[in-house]
């Protein structure tokens, strides 16, 4: 086997990763430098012509239009909600709740709402520091689980933007690959939750809080397969976060503690009650979640127009089109829902003016990352390629040479190893689904050659990225910023590193047992 092959091929991925962690330069920039890396690898070693390596890297950019369109569209919501004064209402509500029992105030704020937040395109890192802060727990707990309370479903994360980015890679319908994910999430998401209590309260925590532990863990789990045999995966993150919400205010109920508690407030806060009313703060979320199970329920005939009928392929690469399904991506409905919600938001033109200033000024660069890595990922997958787009040499293509070397090196154990690559491609890029983009060909290469599951290997990886939020330097200081502590997110991340590479490792021992 060429060394210098493997070199090559891996070359764009250890750059990135390089300018991350030792000249800790932004992820677009360290992207853009990873695709001229891969581009001129492409070019003057595997002998890819420059036609095929900018139209490769053009179809990739379309293909992360799911993605970095919904970044987008998202940040422009979400930066309208903060102008408005409508979520600050929201994070007043969900700060009175379940005050009297902390295991339960910990599931509720971080994996219920945390993983609701992050399905409907809000950014759990950004808002529930804040909210942790004021409930009294420390500066580093206030960092740290946030970031990981929605990472065992961030497969299902902006209305199901990874698993519909994994469908188009693996070419079969989200309902199909779905499931391959959900069978991950009873145990995945209960890992996760015992994990935010050991944060906490190490193993004292986890031995009092084992009961709501396992009641969020196993029913954000179990929604997941549910709303898979539904054929609603988009909506998954809504469902789960919801249910594990419904699930503990029940178990408080039960054991009859005190499910609101307004004390908490503070006059800023009783001031943002009076601002606007609920009802109209949760108007764009509410109009999101209508039209959202409206283009995704079977039932109805939306799903087959918007999905199948009007799914607008664009051919850039001979015979591959990617379909832009434009009425059916959820950028397209958050951007419709906004649009709608405007009448109950009531905004003044200096509150418009300043979310679109601040949207200029922080989305184009989160985008801009995005785009990139997926541009990266089309140009691996396509090296070597001929003007005629036929691959002559399988030796020239820099996945199949990574294939090749990760079967010799890991054989029939290379399932434990899947999602841990997933894991550092998701620290690299910064998404899950960028993870997906750079890795799902890599490992239905290397799957087939040992005689392994390719989706389900390549699934698993995707569960590893996910898990990368917990680690990713962005994510973690979005955090610390949100509460005045940067710097800190150092100190978090040496304990999270840690929790991620133990789920991680129960992720590749579920993975060893059925890839085969």
């Amino acid at each position: 086997m060429n060394l210098l092959s493997i070199l090559l091929s891996l070359l764009p991925i250890l750059v990135v990763l390089i300018l991350l962690i030792w000249r800790k330069m932004a992820a677009d920039l360290s992207g853009l430098i990873g695709w001229t890396v891969a581009a001129l690898a492409a070019i003057l070693y595997f002998q890819t012509p420059l036609s095929v390596t900018l139209k490769a890297s053009l179809a990739g950019v379309v293909a992360s239009f799911p993605i970095t369109l919904m970044v987008g569209a998202s940040l422009l919501q979400v930066f309208l909600m903060v102008e408005t004064g409508a979520l600050g209402r929201i994070v007043t509500l969900i700060k009175t709740i379940s005050p009297s029992d902390q295991v339960v105030q910990i599931m509720i704020v971080n994996v219920g709402f945390g993983t609701l937040l992050a399905a409907l395109g809000a950014t759990p890192v950004s808002i529930l520091p804040p909210i942790m802060l004021a409930l009294g727990y420390s500066s580093f707990v206030a960092i740290a689980l946030p970031a990981l309370g929605y990472d065992a479903l961030c497969t299902y994360a902006l209305l199901g933007v990874p698993v519909v980015v994994f469908s188009g890679f693996v070419g079969l319908p989200v309902n199909e690959v779905g499931g391959y994910f959900a069978r991950f999430m009873p145990v995945i998401s209960t890992c996760i939750a015992l994990g935010m209590l050991w944060i906490v309260g190490r193993w004292k925590l986890v031995g009092r809080g084992l009961l709501p532990a396992l009641l969020s863990g196993l029913s954000a789990g179990f929604i997941a397969i549910g709303m898979n045999a539904l054929r609603l995966v988009p909506l998954t993150g809504i469902a789960a976060g919801l249910g594990v919400v419904v699930v503990m205010l029940f178990y408080l109920l039960v054991t009859r503690k005190p499910l609101r508690d307004r004390s908490v407030l503070t006059e800023s806060d009783h001031a943002a009650e009076k601002r606007i009313a609920l009802a109209a703060a949760l108007s764009p979320w509410l109009i999101l979640v209508v039209f959202a199970i409206l283009v995704n329920l079977p039932a109805l005939p939306f799903y087959e127009l918007t999905f199948k009928a009007l799914a607008m392929p664009l051919e850039i690469i001979p015979g591959a089109p990617e379909k832009v399904r434009l009425f059916w991506q959820a950028y397209f409905w958050i951007l419709v829902a906004t649009f709608l919600a405007l009448p109950f938001l009531k905004p003044t033109k200096k509150q418009l003016s300043g979310s679109f200033k601040k949207w200029l000024q922080r989305a184009p660069r989160p985008m801009l990352a995005s785009a990139v890595f997926f541009a990266i990922a089309y140009l691996m997958n396509h090296s070597g390629k001929g003007a005629d787009w036929v691959l002559a040499d399988p030796n020239n293509n820099m996945i199949a040479v990574l294939a090749n070397a990760s079967s010799a090196a890991f054989g029939r154990f290379y399932p434990l190893a899947a999602p841990y690559l997933g894991l550092l491609a998701g620290f690299v890029s910064g998404s899950e689904a960028s993870s997906i983009a750079m890795l799902t060909a890599l490992h239905l290469s290397t799957a087939e050659k040992i005689g392994a599951i390719g989706i389900l290997v390549a699934a698993v990886s995707g569960i590893g990225g996910g898990l990368a939020s917990v680690i990713s330097p962005a994510k973690l200081q979005n955090a610390a910023a949100a509460i005045g502590r940067i710097g800190e997110e150092s100190t978090v991340l040496r304990v999270t590193f840690v929790i991620s590479l133990v789920i991680t490792a129960v992720a590749a021992a579920m993975a060893m047992t059925w890839a085969f």
